[in-house]
């Protein structure tokens, strides 16, 4: 897609919007930056690299479904965006902020995995005719829970920001590495075993060393497993051997040092697994052992009593058949 060199003005980019999204960033006090500054919400991290913090809380109605981190990354001749948001206002909202910064075309959209909070602004992206790029079992692996996430939607969000989201899937998907250009500069697209998910996947931009790793990196929102305990603690030894500066980890600051961010989820998890195997070598019963493994991270962490007993339970289950 070309770059139109258009303008967009304050005006003109906020008649664009729905009402109620208009509503939601006035209320926030959002307004154009000033040349040199990020867009409304996001922090410029790294020249040229902007991310949206999400909240380090459980989806609700007040924020949005806006809760993981989000970031675009502007080349000469186009802009990257990575992850799309956790509902369509979520997605408009990041659209409208890349559109505060430049008016160069959103090549490519790339989601880090399936889960919602990172894809369900999708279809925003891909009306701009943005490629949408990820790993290789994602299509299959969101496609199978799509109608239960919509569901969980409904019941977090409410029926109207659960019936605007159409479920999109990616133009193009990663088995191993890929790079992108987006003029001048070059994104490492990385597709990782199972981890936290069966379908992570990571962006690496070569010109900053700034890695967004997805929910292969937690910081202060408490690390959620959907895949594998074991191959998440490989896969970490294998991260920190990434020649990065700084990370945009899927939950929590916008950036942080590398490779020490890794540190507390290597911590967690790790403890997590030998309270596990403890438990299962003392022959524990499952709803017993996920009530105490774990548990004395609780501190240390936000929104732990939401998902522990659930990240024990899925240890359990695979640890069980060592």
């Amino acid at each position: 897609m070309p770059d139109t060199g258009m303008t967009c003005t304050l005006t003109s980019a906020l008649r664009r919007l729905p009402t109620t999204f208009l509503a939601w960033m006035l209320c926030l006090g959002a307004a154009l930056p000033a040349a040199g500054e990020s867009a409304p919400g996001f922090k410029e991290i790294a020249p040229g690299i902007h991310v949206r913090a999400g909240l380090v809380a459980e989806t609700t109605p007040d924020n949005h479904g806006a809760i993981a981190n989000l970031g675009f990354i502007v080349g000469a001749d186009s802009v990257a965006m990575i992850d799309s948001g956790g509902s369509v206002a979520d997605g408009e909202a990041a659209l409208a902020a890349i559109r505060a910064v430049t008016d160069k075309p959103v090549r490519y959209l790339i989601n880090t995995h399936m889960h919602p909070d990172h894809v369900f602004g999708n279809q925003v992206f891909a009306a701009t005719g943005a490629t949408i790029v990820g790993h290789a079992k994602l299509p299959a692996a969101l496609g199978a829970r799509a109608e239960h996430y919509k569901l969980s939607m409904r019941e977090q969000l409410g029926p109207e920001a659960a019936e605007a989201v159409t479920v999109t899937l990616p133009d193009e998907t990663v088995a191993g590495t890929r790079r992108l250009d987006l003029g001048g500069r070059v994104l490492e697209l990385r597709a990782w075993p199972t981890a936290h998910t069966d379908n992570d996947l990571t962006v690496f931009d070569e010109q900053t060393a700034t890695l967004f790793a997805g929910d292969l990196v937690f910081m202060a929102h408490v690390p959620v497993l959907d895949g594998s305990l074991k191959g998440w603690l490989a896969r970490i030894a294998d991260l920190r051997d990434l020649p990065a500066e700084r990370v945009v980890p899927g939950h929590g600051p916008a950036s942080a040092p590398w490779p020490q961010a890794l540190d507390a989820e290597t911590a967690y998890l790790e403890a997590l697994a030998a309270d596990l195997r403890a438990a299962i070598a003392a022959g524990v019963p499952l709803a017993e052992a996920v009530e105490s493994a774990g548990a004395g991270a609780a501190d240390r962490w936000k929104v732990f009593d939401a998902f522990n007993a659930r990240n024990a339970t899925a240890g359990f289950a695979e640890l069980e058949w060592e």
